[in-house]
């Protein structure tokens, strides 16, 4: 039998890595009804984790910033990963742990949403940021990996890739974000329609 490219490998791989996210349905289903109605309601989207994480936060908020698929207005949105003044300032005069659980208290109202990412599940300055948005009444959703972590059971919502390897949990975040953007737009625009929100 002949063996698998490193390509093919990794397609088939991701392959059952994607079939397996499909039992998170309800939950991404629940994660897109609470950001839609955080953004309905006026509130704002923050959005925070590290290496590649960190990419994926500033992707999400900019699809919110800008547009997903559909031409309409703006909605607020912030990475806690983008001002690199802010994550220098805090890591140097304080801790590298709390980068974005301080961030978290400058920004985070009642009533808005964070999104934060960490594959291993164990990223101290997540786990700081999970808990601080629950004492400053924020909405958490959480996209983890492998078991969970030490962030599993903290958030609100709990996205969780069971894989052990870090590319493949990255690629199916990257699926369940890109799934997110598409059913909350859907529920803006319909709320635009019906004369709730403005379009642009």
């Amino acid at each position: 039998m002949k063996e698998l490219s490193v390509l093919q490998s990794n397609v088939a791989d991701a392959r059952v890595v994607l079939d397996t996210i499909l039992e998170l349905e309800p939950l991404v289903e629940e994660a897109a009804r609470v950001l839609a109605d955080a953004l309905l309601r006026g509130n704002k989207l923050l959005a925070c984790g590290n290496g590649g994480s960190a990419a994926d936060a500033s992707h999400l908020t900019t699809e919110f910033v800008v547009r997903f698929h559909k031409e309409r207005r703006p909605y607020p949105a912030i990475s806690l990963t983008a001002n690199g003044g802010d994550l220098t300032a805090c890591g140097n005069d304080y801790s590298f742990d709390d980068v974005f659980s301080r961030q978290v208290r400058a920004f985070g109202l009642k009533g808005d949403v964070l999104f934060a990412y960490t594959t291993s599940g164990n990223s101290e300055n997540v786990l700081r940021a999970l808990n601080t948005a629950r004492q400053y009444g924020v909405a958490t959703v959480a996209f983890l990996g492998r078991a969970g972590g030490a962030c599993a059971g903290i958030a609100d919502v709990e996205l969780i890739v069971r894989h052990n390897v870090t590319a493949r949990i990255q690629e199916a975040h990257k699926l369940l974000l890109h799934t997110i953007c598409e059913l909350v737009e859907l529920r803006l625009l319909a709320a635009a329609e019906a004369g709730e929100q403005p379009l642009t």
